[in-house]
């Protein structure tokens, strides 16, 4: 566990929090006014080793040597030139500061941190944090690595639950869910989807995949995570009879057998380590996916109505039973996906460099 402290004076800036992975969809943006919530949870912080936020130079500003050396292979709009490093908390867990209200960057309804640090600490007035909560982003606060320190705090350690432990104790994701928007004259307005963080994820995993391809058709399990991956995977990838085999392997699960070629596999979220099978070392290609999402897809929820009486409070959804599935196929999370491809370096192959290419351009605009 630890305490964040600000490097000008000392003061504690945060509660006590215990080190996670940082979620797949921090950097997410969703839709057109959606209210998304808070990203972290409360009593945890993540790491973000990569810079967020202005100042930005544009690709052809950057030298392809540079861009090598800080992770990136393949060409992207603008690169941020911040500094890289940031803990990332829940709103709710920062003490002793103060918004900057000149720092309100260009944001709709809320704050984007686009002018950069927008929380000063209130002992020592040094600016040290970023709040985020504008429409379409997840909510967060980033603390400045170069403007805050983390003290740990004697006597409390927090230690990791294991594999086992986490498929007894860890929540499932659901894959749709009630989006809330701004309200107009009427007040909030909610509309059925498919979960922001399922998008992300898929994003994420989905460049792994092509990666794991190695250029052939893959074929994923049945049921959810075929509608989930298997429609982009064919669009991107050439058809052919000789398939790549993918399976969902992870603690609890049955051995994945020597003729699978691709694991779908959970991430450890505290520790950000991805699950890999006891025995000896297999050759298939680990695909990464967040524990919940992967909890869903090998062990799917169905929806079940729960009886209710009484009447509806205003600001309460009604508990009409919803649809089983959106009314609409599942995309993937565009910004999501170009940003873990553009950092696996088999993106420098010519066929990976091609659909990065094409994306940009958006040649593949009704997948995304």
């Amino acid at each position: 566990m630890f305490v964040f402290v600000c490097a000008g004076c000392g003061a504690e800036l945060t509660t006590p929090l215990s080190q996670v992975a940082l979620p797949v969809h921090a950097r997410q943006s969703y839709g057109n006014g959606a209210q998304l919530p808070v990203l972290m949870e409360s009593g945890t912080f993540a790491v973000d080793p990569d810079p967020w936020g202005g100042p930005w130079r544009r690709w052809d500003e950057i030298d392809p040597g540079e861009a090598e050396a800080r992770g990136i292979y393949a060409p992207v709009y603008a690169l941020s030139d911040s500094t890289p490093g940031a803990s990332v908390i829940a709103p709710g867990d920062i003490r002793g500061t103060r918004l900057i209200p000149e720092k309100r960057g260009g944001a709709c309804c809320g704050l984007d941190g686009a002018d950069g640090p927008n929380m000063a600490c209130q002992v020592c007035d040094l600016p040290v944090a970023t709040r985020v909560d504008d429409c379409s982003l997840w909510q967060m606060v980033r603390l400045g690595s170069d403007a805050v320190h983390r003290i740990p705090v004697e006597g409390i350690h927090a230690v990791p639950l294991s594999w086992a432990e986490l498929a007894q104790k860890a929540d499932k994701a659901p894959p749709f869910e009630p989006i809330a928007t701004w309200g107009g004259r009427l007040g909030p307005n909610h509309y059925w989807s498919w979960s922001p963080q399922w998008e992300a994820a898929a994003g994420h995993a989905l460049a792994h995949l092509l990666v794991a391809s190695q250029g052939q058709p893959v074929k994923v399990p049945g049921g959810l995570t075929t509608d989930v991956f298997q429609r982009t995977l064919d669009a991107l990838l050439p058809a052919g009879p000789e398939k790549r085999r993918a399976v969902l392997a992870g603690p609890g699960q049955p051995s994945p057998g020597g003729d699978a070629d691709i694991l779908l596999v959970p991430v450890h979220p505290q520790t950000g380590r991805t699950w890999t099978p006891a025995g000896p070392p297999t050759s298939a290609y680990p695909v990464p996916l967040p524990l919940g999402v992967w909890l869903w897809l090998v062990s799917p929820q169905p929806y079940l109505p729960v009886p209710a009486s009484g009447r509806i409070p205003r600001d309460v959804l009604r508990d009409d039973p919803p649809p089983l599935l959106p009314n609409y196929l599942f995309r993937v999370d565009w910004g999501t996906f170009q940003h873990t491809l553009a950092r696996l370096p088999a993106v420098r192959s010519p066929w990976l460099r091609t659909i990065h290419g094409d994306l940009a351009q958006g040649t593949w605009a009704d997948l995304f």
